[in-house]
Order: C-alpha cells, then sequence, then structure tokens
C-alpha cells in the first residue's frame, strides 16, 4: 500500500477528479455529494473481504420521475482511500484510479450500469 500519500493529498487528487468531470456533464449533476472514506463496509451478504474503490448511492437521474425533488436527500458518491492505495504500486496509477472511480460512479448518477462502464473502459 502506498502509504506515503496522505489524507490531505488523496483529498486534492479527488478533486482534482471532480474537477476533470467536463462541464457539460458537470452542469448536469442534480443533488450529489462526495465523500472520501478509508474503508469500504461490506454490506450484509457481501464477502467480509470484498474491496470496492467507489460507491454510488441514491437515485440515478434517468429514475427520477415527477413524485423525486422536494425533501430528498442527496445522491452520495464515496471514494475509498485504503482500497485504492491497496490496488495500485504508484503514484501515477492511484491517481489514474481516483479519475476512473470518479468518472464510474459519476455515470452512474446519469443511470449508466457496470456492464456499458465495462464496455467504455470505466471500470
Amino acid at each position: 500500500m502506498l502509504s506515503e500519500i496522505s489524507d490531505d493529498e488523496f483529498e486534492q487528487l479527488v478533486e482534482q477528479a471532480i474537477d476533470a468531470i467536463p462541464e457539460a456533464a458537470f452542469a448536469m449533476m442534480d443533488n450529489v455529494i462526495f465523500f472520501i472514506e478509508d474503508e469500504y463496509t461490506p454490506q450484509p451478504g457481501e464477502p467480509e473481504n470484498l474491496e470496492i474503490l467507489g460507491l454510488y448511492e441514491g437515485v440515478a437521474l434517468t429514475e427520477r420521475d415527477s413524485d423525486w425533488g422536494i425533501g430528498a436527500l442527496p445522491d452520495q458518491i464515496t471514494i475509498f482511500k485504503n482500497p485504492t492505495l491497496r490496488a495500485c504500486e504508484t503514484r501515477d496509477e492511484v491517481i489514474r484510479e481516483i479519475g476512473i472511480t470518479v468518472m464510474h460512479e459519476v455515470a452512474h448518477h446519469f443511470g449508466i450500469d457496470d456492464e456499458k462502464l465495462h464496455d467504455l473502459g470505466w471500470s
């Protein structure tokens, strides 16, 4: 694991990845907040050793209807620091992986599923 990347630097790298979201896409994002957590906690039924780098939780734009909105909690995108660092051997790999993970989770906000993301190279 790349222990030389501090929490502050990891946060800056995530912010850079968010800033790299194309302006047109960013303008269409609605009610989304980003978080950074150290570890993912597997949910009931998931393998205890499950490692994921990011997680989108919310209602995709393609699934929102006229009843969605008022009082809705923001969608959440969480980037997991330690699994990202464990998956990478160099700082450049960390930067690349954060960028892919941010775009992957943002794509879920737009209703793009994992299969399509894999086809596009964003998985």
